[in-house]
């Protein structure tokens, strides 16, 4: 029998390989107001839905980061807030191994993505709790957002660039 003498690159490879990991879920705020109370239960309504979808991320250290979905629901009756729901869902996420745009997307796209079937749930749970019909939210094609929100930040980037130099020649 030989003896092989056989380096571990595994060891030095996973150091440098791409890593995404789901460190926690939790609910960092919660917010749900009845303003117009019982009289939304005796009356025939007709509602009228409008949902906003945020984002934001804190970088908690090199290799660590929170991101936070603000999902806001208000429904109306004409004129009259029947109910406005928010849920700040978060998720600790470690991301190392990337480069700047992989990682830009990983926390624009992946991350938001994994939190919002947990955003949805506690909605349609606190819904159902204020004694309303179940509000199931459709799902959130992150990935459009995000490609929307690039070419946005590079329209207005161009104008702004646009505007400066119309600016130097009058």
């Amino acid at each position: 029998m030989t003896e092989e003498n056989v380096t571990d690159d595994t060891a030095e490879a996973g150091a440098e390989s791409p890593q995404f990991a789901l460190q926690r879920v939790y609910l960092k705020d919660l917010s749900f107001e009845t303003p117009m109370g019982p009289e939304a239960f005796h009356r025939e309504l007709k509602p009228q839905i409008a949902q906003e979808l945020a984002t934001k991320t804190n970088r908690l250290d090199e290799t660590h980061f929170e991101v936070i979905i603000t999902v806001t629901i208000t429904v109306k009756d004409g004129n009259d807030t029947v109910y406005l729901i928010e849920v700040h869902q978060a998720g600790v996420f470690l991301v190392k191994g990337l480069d700047k745009s992989q990682m830009t997307h990983v926390i624009n796209v992946l991350c938001p993505a994994t939190l919002f079937p947990y955003a949805r749930e506690v909605v349609d749970n606190i819904v159902i709790k204020g004694t309303f019909p179940a509000l199931m939210l459709p799902p959130v094609n992150f990935e459009a957002l995000f490609a929307q929100a690039v070419t946005e930040a590079k329209e207005k980037k161009e104008q702004e660039a646009e505007s400066d130099k119309n600016d130097v020649t009058h």
